[in-house]
C-alpha cells in the first residue's frame, strides 16, 4: 500500500525556519518524481518544489527560490524540504506527491501526481 506521510509542520514566526519531511512506504522512493505543493485558502493547489528521479535534479517555484530547498534520501525513503526566511503568504496546507510516470522528470501540475499525503499545516504569524 503506497503511502506518504508529512510530518513537520506548525507554527513559525516571519524570517523563521520549518523543515518539512515526507515518508513514503510501498514504492521505490528514487525511481519516482517527488513534488511538494501547497494551498492556502481560497486558492488553488500549486507547486512549489520537485525533486527528479532521474538525475536528482530540483526545481522551484518562483516565490520560493532562494528561501526553500528540497532534497532527498532514498535510503530513509524521506523527501524534505527545508524552509527558510518564511513569509506570512507562505501559510498553507503542504503536501508532498509522487508521480508513478518514470518519464516525468519535473511537473508543477498536480494531475500529474499520482500519490498524495494527507498535508500539513504550515502557518507564517507572528
Amino acid at each position: 500500500q503506497v503511502q506518504l506521510v508529512e510530518p513537520g509542520g506548525g507554527l513559525v514566526q516571519p524570517r523563521g525556519s520549518l523543515r518539512l519531511s515526507c515518508v513514503v512506504s510501498g514504492f521505490t522512493l528514487e525511481l519516482y518524481t517527488i513534488g511538494w505543493f501547497r494551498q492556502a485558502p481560497g486558492k488553488e493547489r500549486e507547486g512549489v518544489s520537485c525533486s527528479s528521479h532521474l538525475d536528482g535534479s530540483t526545481y522551484y517555484a518562483d516565490d520560493v527560490t532562494g528561501r526553500f530547498t528540497i532534497s532527498r534520501d532514498n535510503a530513509k525513503n524521506s523527501v524534505y524540504l527545508e524552509m527558510n526566511n518564511l513569509k506570512p503568504e507562505d501559510t498553507a496546507v503542504y503536501y508532498c506527491a509522487a508521480v508513478e510516470n518514470p518519464l516525468i522528470q519535473f511537473s508543477f501540475l498536480a494531475y500529474e501526481y499520482d500519490y498524495w499525503g494527507q498535508g500539513t499545516q504550515v502557518t507564517v504569524s507572528s
